[in-house]
């Protein structure tokens, strides 16, 4: 994931990669890196999540 993806652009990823998952043809290997990749996703929203919070926190000081 070297690209810089916005937000929506990360959750909209994310979805597929749940869809992927609830999927009845995809292989156990594939399962798992589809897992991987999706905490991946996870924790690059959190990161931003927590990054536009600290703006909010400093705008609001």
């Amino acid at each position: 994931m070297s690209e810089k993806l916005t937000f929506e652009e990360t959750i909209k990823k994310l979805e597929e990669v749940v869809k992927q998952l609830e999927s009845k043809d995809i292989s156990l290997e594939q399962s798992i890196e589809k897992y991987q990749e999706g905490l991946k996703l996870s924790k690059s929203l959190y990161e931003m999540i927590k990054a536009a919070e600290a703006l909010i926190v400093e705008v609001k000081s």
